[in-house]
């Protein structure tokens, strides 16, 4: 069956306080995008990846690939609209069908390859899966009467990427976007279909903030 994963790398760096997206940051001199792409080529060496960049940011990435020479082989897709849903459109129109598709956060470069195969393979089993931890957190609820605490063993914090048979995602896709689509799973929920939980790992975070870069540069050796 047909592998493909879409890489949705939209962010301005805002909150990381820097001069430039953070999926263009270095993290062991090389920019994070780039390590996003290699842990799926690592994965599967006939994996089809496209890539999804602001319009704005389509030159500014190419220009990166010459100077790190970076070879590996993507589709490059324009996003469209402020919300990640229409950016993740876009790049489903490069997916054929039969296949299997992963949509993946740009800035998550610490995705394991277990994590990759467990998803892929339960997607292809049961037709999705997406990848969740167990917080280590106590957590509270809050409400306008104050807050409550949470049994943490009930709650799961998901994660990318997320694996679907590419015909249901594809027409789950078709639908008016609404604000509750926090993530890709949640757009294929809405159209009734059940979501299956899989086990992700802790080193798959989503680089964010600045101290993520600090987080990452440790990370690195102990992923690769």
């Amino acid at each position: 069956m047909k592998l493909y994963v879409v890489i949705v790398a939209g962010g301005s760096g805002k909150r990381m306080g820097a001069d430039m997206p953070k999926q263009y940051l270095e993290i062991a001199g090389k920019p994070v995008l780039m390590h996003t792409l290699e842990r799926f080529k690592a994965f599967n060496e006939s994996i089809e990846i496209i890539t999804v960049l602001p319009e704005n940011q389509l030159r500014f990435w190419a220009d990166l690939q010459v100077k790190y020479s970076f070879k590996i082989p993507h589709t490059l897709v324009k996003g469209g609209g402020k919300a990640r849903f229409f950016s993740v459109r876009n790049g489903l129109k490069f997916v054929d069908v039969p296949g299997l598709v992963a949509i993946h956060d740009g800035v998550r470069p610490f995705v394991s390859i277990d994590t990759i195969k467990r998803c892929f393979d339960t997607a292809e089993k049961l037709g999705n899966a997406i990848p969740v931890i167990t917080p280590s957190d106590t957590l509270r609820m809050i409400s306008e009467k104050g807050s409550t605490p949470m049994n943490r063993t009930l709650v799961r914090q998901v994660q990318t990427p997320q694996v679907f048979n590419a015909e249901l995602i594809k027409k789950a896709y078709l639908q008016e976007y609404l604000p509750e689509f926090t993530d890709d799973a949640s757009v294929l929920e809405k159209t009734g279909v059940k979501i299956n939980l899989v086990e992700g790992n802790r080193e798959n975070i989503k680089i964010t903030n600045p101290e993520d870069l600090i987080i990452s540069n440790a990370l690195l050796p102990v992923i690769s």
